[in-house]
């Protein structure tokens, strides 16, 4: 069966959490896991080391284009971070992804 996991990054909680609010009330995700991070990049021809955020979205694989869209329309990078990634689990909780995202 399986799902899919987006990885976002964000540059404050405040908008993560606004984010993840917005995508539940949608049910376009299931849930998610936030973390802080170290970010290192090269940005502008600049090497530049910024905290940020990082979201782990769990939804189905129907929802990849729907969830990118929506993230790319509220994120405030000029280029953000939307990456997918396939993943499986044990049937209970793919069942439970599946019955809370639409």
């Amino acid at each position: 069966m399986g799902f899919i996991i987006i990885k976002v990054t964000y540059p404050n909680e405040k908008e993560v959490n606004d984010a993840v609010s917005h995508l539940l009330q949608k049910k376009l995700i299931s849930s998610a896991n936030l973390f802080p991070i170290k970010s290192t990049s090269r940005w502008t021809g600049e090497i530049k080391e910024v905290e940020e955020f990082i979201v782990l979205l769990n939804t189905i694989k129907e929802n990849w284009e729907k969830v990118k869209s929506e993230v790319a329309k509220i994120h405030s990078y000029k280029v953000p971070c939307i990456t997918r990634i396939d993943a499986e689990a044990n049937e209970e909780y793919e069942d439970w992804v599946n019955s809370e995202t639409k």
